[in-house]
């Protein structure tokens, strides 16, 4: 009998091919299930998104993505129209403008379940900014239109503003800034002495989207 069982074992020793044609499908099979297993459901649909400050709100020409869990049919992207709309399926032109991307969920969430889902679980992410631009001109080293750095969407320092123009001319006058800034009740005016700010003995001013600086000449 022992020596039956040594016949055997030197057989299937002769015999990889057999061995591994036997071994290959399962080992080829374990993997393949492995693989599926492992691959990790993504929270959301939408990546790379811009890092939106807590609170922010929406403007126009801001990229938004809005995903409804489990509709993937439904899942759309796109930018804020001049009025500040979004197109989206089923309901058209949405007014997101004025809205945190909270508040802009919570409205679409309202929308469609009103008359398309069953407690929908929608999600808006703000993919990118809108290109928020400021003007420079005057005593400045290269006066122009400059855009407002994505870090800062709400604005920037009139120092950093004025270090993104080339900084000041010889004959500049940093005491004399005028800011030009339009709202919907009309143009403000703000006469601005940045010098101090130089000095460390002020705050600074924050220039927003849309500003108009003129860094006036020195008289002497």
């Amino acid at each position: 009998m022992r020596g039956h069982r040594l016949a055997v074992l030197i057989a299937f020793a002769l015999l990889p091919g057999f061995l591994s044609a036997q071994i290959a499908p399962t080992t080829g099979g374990a993997s393949r299930a492995g693989t599926s297993m492992s691959t990790p459901a993504s929270s959301s649909a939408f990546s790379g998104g811009a890092s939106a400050p807590v609170g922010y709100i929406l403007s126009p020409s801001d990229q938004v993505g809005v995903e409804i869990f489990g509709e993937e049919d439904l899942r759309t992207n796109g930018r804020l129209n001049p009025e500040g709309n979004l197109s989206v399926p089923l309901l058209g032109s949405i007014h997101l403008a004025g809205l945190t991307l909270t508040q802009a969920a919570s409205k679409l969430t309202e929308l469609y379940g009103r008359d398309y889902q069953v407690n929908p679980k929608i999600n808006v992410v703000l993919l990118s900014y809108a290109k928020r631009r400021f003007s420079v001109l005057g005593q400045v080293n290269h006066p122009g239109s400059y855009e407002m750095p994505d870090s800062s969407p709400g604005g920037v320092d009139l120092l950093e503003a004025v270090a993104m123009a080339g900084g000041y001319t010889r004959i500049a006058a940093p005491e004399r800034i005028t800011v030009r800034r339009r709202n919907a009740s009309g143009d403000q005016i703000f006469k601005v002495n940045a010098k101090r700010f130089t000095k460390g003995t002020g705050g600074g001013f924050l220039v927003e989207p849309g500003d108009a600086i003129t860094v006036g000449e020195s008289i002497f």
